[in-house]
């Protein structure tokens, strides 16, 4: 059985118009990945284990259920007497495009790594086929623990573990584009696998195109890089040459605001069995291609059910 470790944070979500109705969920990158990951990933052959941490009030003990019910394992998720869960608010534009608020300088997950049993947690990661994280991540952490993040994910690179990351940048989480930059100069030489969204890569490094954003993060000599395209699709480059793999049209979009991390479980799901490139992106595609129909971070795993047998055989 194959065993990842997803990183991030995980907020609560507000979603509704503004001074009127609001739903209340939750969600955040890497938990989105992690929840469709479990979904569509047959539990005999992948374990899923986030880690993060929470509060230790009735909100946060809610979400551990709810993770546990997708088939998440939540053994690595600390809990903080003194800190609780993110918040952030999602208005969506006639497009489906959204903008986001965020209040979340003060939560558990920001502060996971000074967690005085984090050394515990750091201590079992090696036993670890892969490590996912994102750009978000990374920004979410004061800067001396981003440097402490990258250190133990060079050990864990040394000994066998796999790193993925999705670069997510977010200009709202960093001081500045230099800040940014420099930390992903620090990362990106121990990736396996960089899934992107190209939009992404030309805000941070201004790429003009596709193939200088492959050109780039091949100077880090990372072996298979995923380049995200909306609904153009994606392209998968592992040397010599890259692919590009479709998307099917969707007739209405309602909310893209999982769609890359949606991706990215679908692609992950077939990686983790061996799949060809093209065949994960095909998955990546097809998932994010649901999750943009309906609202929310995470929608209702009823959308998704009939993905799990096709995703589970092996092509």
């Amino acid at each position: 059985m194959k065993k990842i470790a997803l990183f991030g944070e995980c907020m609560i979500e507000l979603n509704g118009e503004p001074f009127g109705v609001m739903y209340q969920t939750y969600g955040g990158d890497t938990l989105n990945t992690a929840t469709y990951l479990a979904r569509v990933s047959a539990p005999h052959a992948l374990q899923i284990c986030y880690v993060s941490a929470v509060g230790s009030d009735k909100l946060s003990q809610s979400l551990l259920t709810y993770w546990q019910a997708d088939g998440i394992n939540t053994q690595w998720v600390l809990q903080d007497e003194n800190r609780s869960l993110g918040l952030y608010l999602i208005q969506l534009d006639k497009q489906g495009e959204r903008t986001f608020l965020y209040w979340r300088n003060q939560s558990a997950a920001r502060y996971l790594l000074q967690h005085p049993h984090f050394s515990e947690i750091s201590n079992q990661l090696s036993s670890v086929d892969m490590i996912y994280l994102s750009g978000v991540s990374l920004a979410i952490l004061p800067e001396s623990d981003r440097e402490l993040l990258i250190t133990y994910l060079t050990k864990l690179k040394h000994s066998g573990v796999e790193i993925a990351f999705d670069s997510n940048f977010r200009p709202a989480l960093w001081e500045s584009l230099a800040q940014a930059k420099s930390c992903y100069h620090a990362l990106l030489p121990l990736v396996d696998i960089a899934l992107v969204t190209f939009d992404d890569e030309a805000t941070l490094w201004q790429d003009e195109d596709e193939q200088q954003t492959i050109a780039r993060l091949s100077a880090y000599s990372i072996p298979k890089i995923i380049i995200k395209q909306g609904k153009k699709g994606a392209i998968a480059y592992q040397y010599p040459q890259p692919i590009f793999v479709p998307t099917t049209p969707v007739e209405q979009v309602m909310d893209t605001t999982s769609a890359g991390d949606a991706f990215n479980a679908g692609f992950l799901a077939g990686y983790l069995q061996g799949k060809s490139l093209a065949s994960c992106c095909h998955q990546g595609n097809q998932l994010a291609g649901i999750v943009i129909q309906h609202k929310g971070a995470i929608i209702d795993k009823s959308a998704t059910a009939h993905l799990l047998a096709q995703f589970s055989t092996i092509q």
